[in-house]
């Protein structure tokens, strides 16, 4: 079951530390090496949530993963979470870390989804077209590719939403059609 509350109290603790140790920056990438893993790898999440698998046993699976490619800290803090029984939420404790970090270095993200890919000159152009319209000083720009958007983009920063996709357009006519709006009602 989701904990955000306790996920976000882990990642704001690991956050306090790492700043006090000055390995901030050491242990955002940690973090993102495990969200890749735990992204790339779904029987990775089944077993740290399965309540059958011994938390050694995890443990000595989560230290062959990540041996060698995250720091003492953040593999100290893995070991806390195995002997508090918190592994379940190793997920979503990476999620809430990175956003807290981002939030943290004033980071904004902004979501790109398109029908085809875009190119490096495009994404310069957002970028510096969004830094102008909002004073953000530093974006981090995602870019996905969905081919049902047909044409057009969705562009998504921070609670606002941009649907500009042929996609989003044919749902709007399709309401109007059935809605009869292109009919007069005569009385």
């Amino acid at each position: 079951m989701p904990n955000p509350r306790l996920a976000a109290r882990y990642a704001k603790s690991l956050i306090d530390l790492a700043i006090e140790k000055g390995q901030l920056d050491a242990v955002y990438k940690d973090m993102l090496y495990l969200d890749s893993v735990c992204k790339s790898s779904r029987e990775f999440v089944t077993l740290l949530k399965s309540p059958v698998i011994r938390a050694d046993i995890k443990g000595k699976i989560l230290t062959a993963l990540t041996e060698g490619k995250i720091s003492q800290l953040t593999a100290l803090f893995n070991k806390l979470l195995l002997t508090k029984a918190r592994e379940f939420y190793l997920p979503e404790i990476v999620t809430a870390f990175i956003e807290q970090y981002k939030v943290n270095k004033g980071i904004h993200t902004v979501k790109l989804t398109t029908a085809t890919p875009v190119s490096e000159e495009l994404k310069k152009s957002i970028l510096e077209k969004i830094g102008t319209d909002t004073s953000w000083k530093n974006i981090e720009l995602e870019t996905e590719v969905k081919e049902e958007l047909i044409g057009g983009f969705v562009l998504e920063m921070g609670d606002k939403l941009v649907d500009a996709s042929i996609a989003y357009d044919l749902r709007e006519i399709k309401k109007q059609f059935q809605n009869n709006d292109f009919i007069y009602k005569i009385r």
